[in-house]
């Protein structure tokens, strides 16, 4: 097959997966017609099994819709859909302080609150993306606020219950500044606009994760940026490795930053080489970088996000630089994705696998996993896949 015919034949395939497959099972089965928003615990069949509502899902399918709504079709039932989770985030989620609650009862009663900051940016994701689709300034104006408000607590987690202890080793984690930018994407949809001095501070505090002496991308560094060895320092999480990858690469090509791109797209290939599974295939969850067992017990498990990333972050990086090596990794991790995690059955993907590609999980939604990462990905793959089509 050459490599026009190849594109369009992933174009289709991911087309189908998208909208007859992944899309239409949260469309059936998430809304909850009483209390409003999404219910995000749905078993294998789409039954749910947990009617608490967890915000980082709430805001993640209220965003994708918005933008399924205005960058696919107007469809008003996608508009409607991300109009209920939007009233049920501002009517419940969010205190008087700014803070955002991570999970809540059906009728929007809260049940815990995390001491992080990504409720927090989910909910101001899903304003965002509402903002965008309707054309409404005040929602766009709320997250603007809530932006600001996270940005001071990422400065100091202690502000939401993470004070500095006297016996822990300094550091920074990769999580806060990729998000962070991700945030400001979603929010000026990628123009940047009045935060340039914050996306500059993004993009600093990434590239110290990034060693291309050892060609890897730790997950915690010391906070100039060095090696720290302990289990935490040694972290390796490729799927998040290969996420940050992309986020960068937008802000690069954005800019003209040649020297930047390149090193975005080396943390793709990078993490995707030291986090593939040569045996069973696969990426795994988690790696230590000196080779020791990782410290969680479900680091050799095939979790379904960082495959889905790892698809869009592939095939971004060969159309951006025509290397065959990058087409290759896509269609080695797009056909190990579609041969292991979908059901057609029922519908969406399955989220958990052992190290050998066998389902752990029967559920398609569950606290962390819900109408996000897979959407998500197959929506920009099947954006990037109809503009290579074309050019």
């Amino acid at each position: 097959m050459n490599a026009s015919n190849a594109i369009s034949a992933y174009r289709k395939q991911i087309e189908r997966e998208l909208f007859d497959h992944v899309i239409p099972f949260w469309e059936r089965h998430s809304p909850d017609p009483e209390h409003g928003g999404y219910f995000n615990c749905l078993d294998r069949d789409g039954k749910v099994y947990d009617t608490r509502k967890h915000i980082w899902l709430q805001g993640r399918q209220a965003w994708m819709f918005s933008t399924l709504y205005r960058t696919v079709e107007q469809k008003k039932e996608w508009l409607d859909m991300a109009a209920s989770g939007i009233r049920f985030l501002r009517d419940h989620a969010i205190r008087e302080d700014g803070r955002v609650w991570f999970a809540l009862t059906a009728d929007g009663r809260p049940v815990h609150i995390q001491r992080k900051i990504f409720s927090e940016c989910f909910y101001t994701m899903a304003l965002a993306g509402y903002a965008h689709a309707t054309g409404e300034s005040r929602y766009l104006r709320e997250a603007e606020e809530q932006l600001e408000r996270v940005w001071e607590w990422s400065k100091d987690l202690a502000k939401v219950g993470r004070p500095v202890l006297e016996g822990q080793t300094p550091s920074q984690a990769l999580a806060i500044p990729m998000i962070l930018l991700n945030l400001i994407e979603e929010v000026t949809l990628g123009e940047g606009g009045k935060y340039r001095a914050e996306i500059d501070e993004c993009i600093r505090r990434m590239l110290l994760h990034v060693h291309p002496d050892r060609q890897l991308v730790f997950e915690t560094v010391a906070p100039d940026g060095s090696f720290i060895d302990d289990p935490d320092g040694r972290f390796l999480n490729p799927g998040h490795a290969i996420e940050a990858g992309w986020f960068l690469q937008h802000w690069a090509q954005r800019r003209g930053d040649r020297e930047l791109a390149e090193t975005a797209a080396d943390m793709v290939r990078w993490s995707f080489r030291s986090g593939w599974d040569s045996e069973h295939g696969g990426i795994y969850y988690f790696l230590d970088s000196e080779g020791y067992s990782p410290v969680p017990l479900e680091w050799s498990m095939k979790l379904w996000w960082p495959h889905c990333e790892a698809m869009y972050a592939h095939l971004l990086n060969y159309k951006l630089f025509g290397r065959e090596s990058d087409w290759q990794a896509f269609a080695q991790v797009t056909d190990y994705s579609f041969a292991h995690f979908p059901d057609h059955e029922h519908g969406e993907w399955y989220g958990y696998l052992d190290r050998r590609g066998n389902v752990t999980h029967r559920f398609k939604g569950g606290p962390y996993k819900g109408c996000f990462h897979v959407p998500r990905a197959l929506w920009l793959c099947w954006n990037t896949l109809r503009e290579m089509e074309v050019s």
